[in-house]
């Protein structure tokens, strides 16, 4: 089910449709028939008193002016796009704290804006998409991270390294595929950083295209929370059918399908497309400003999001 606020749109688009509807077909036409008889009884009436026969209530009147706008905005936000603003820094470097981004609604198939049942079939993640996806354990809160295996596919990761077998088409004529390091490439070291920890950025060449993660040389895999499949060895993933394997980029700083499992495919929100605005605040913690308040608009990250 979506949530509250998607249902807060729909409800008062509803709402004010149908007062504004109730008003020009039931109220509107007694208004005027009941300045017809006034006017039939002989009485003089002013422009004034006129204006207050045929005058609207002030709930129809707001409902009237507010349906066109609230419309537009539940059509756009529930089938075209949605605004997100990042909150945290598991998908570092692709995105930081401070980036709002534009999500493409339609790219996984439109769903209704309430129960997010599919109206209409019009696409599947792909390999490494940025998606933002209901969380599996707590349908409340949105996620955003890539897509690293799809339906059928074998993931494993040991080692900090991410091995990749891709689900086997056996309607194709070639053998099925093998799992596969995914080659990473050292980019920088000492770039960015995650509270006191220094982090290296490396290229990693993914089935689709390449892009780029950190790693914490410091910190050893938290192995021991990894979400166990059952007959999987720990670290290693059978993506289930209507299922998703996500990661963030930011991989030793990441809650993920590592720790969580798969998502369902009806917990997909949409694809991450735009960069349209990218604030960064203070971290000093004896600023007069709060820290909600921007210091820089970071004109250089705006753009696609690869």
């Amino acid at each position: 089910m979506a949530g509250y606020f998607a249902i807060f749109l729909v409800v008062l688009t509803i709402g004010s449709g149908l007062i504004w509807l109730f008003d020009a077909r039931i109220l509107a036409p007694k208004r005027k028939l009941k300045l017809v008889q006034a006017e039939a009884a002989g009485s003089a009436l002013t422009d004034a008193t006129k204006q207050q026969i045929l005058s609207q209530s002030y709930i129809a009147e707001t409902a009237q002016s507010i349906f066109p706008l609230i419309a537009i905005i539940t059509i756009f936000r529930s089938f075209l796009y949605e605004p997100f603003q990042i909150p945290s820094g598991s998908m570092m470097p692709t995105l930081l704290v401070g980036d709002f981004i534009l999500v493409e609604k339609y790219a996984y198939d439109v769903k209704d804006p309430v129960w997010r049942t599919t109206l209409l079939e019009t696409g599947k993640p792909q390999h490494g998409d940025v998606a933002v996806f209901k969380h599996p354990k707590e349908p409340g809160t949105d996620l955003i991270k890539r897509v690293i295996g799809l339906p059928g596919d074998r993931i494993v990761y040991k080692n900090k390294q991410l091995y990749l077998q891709k689900a086997c088409d056996k309607t194709l004529p070639q053998p099925c595929p093998t799992l596969e390091a995914l080659r990473q490439e050292l980019k920088s070291d000492g770039e960015f950083f995650l509270d006191a920890y220094s982090l290296k950025r490396l290229t990693e060449q993914g089935p689709k295209h390449n892009y780029d993660i950190l790693q914490n040389a410091l910190l050893p895999e938290a192995i021991q929370s990894y979400y166990h499949q059952p007959a999987s060895a720990t670290g290693e993933f059978i993506v289930p059918e209507g299922h998703y394997f996500m990661m963030g980029d930011n991989r030793d700083h990441s809650s993920d399908s590592r720790f969580w499992g798969f998502v369902p495919e009806q917990n997909l929100v949409g694809k991450a497309v735009f960069k349209w605005m990218s604030f960064e605040f203070s971290e000093d913690a004896n600023s007069w400003l709060p820290g909600w308040v921007p210091v820089k608009i970071r004109f250089e990250r705006l753009g696609a999001i690869e």
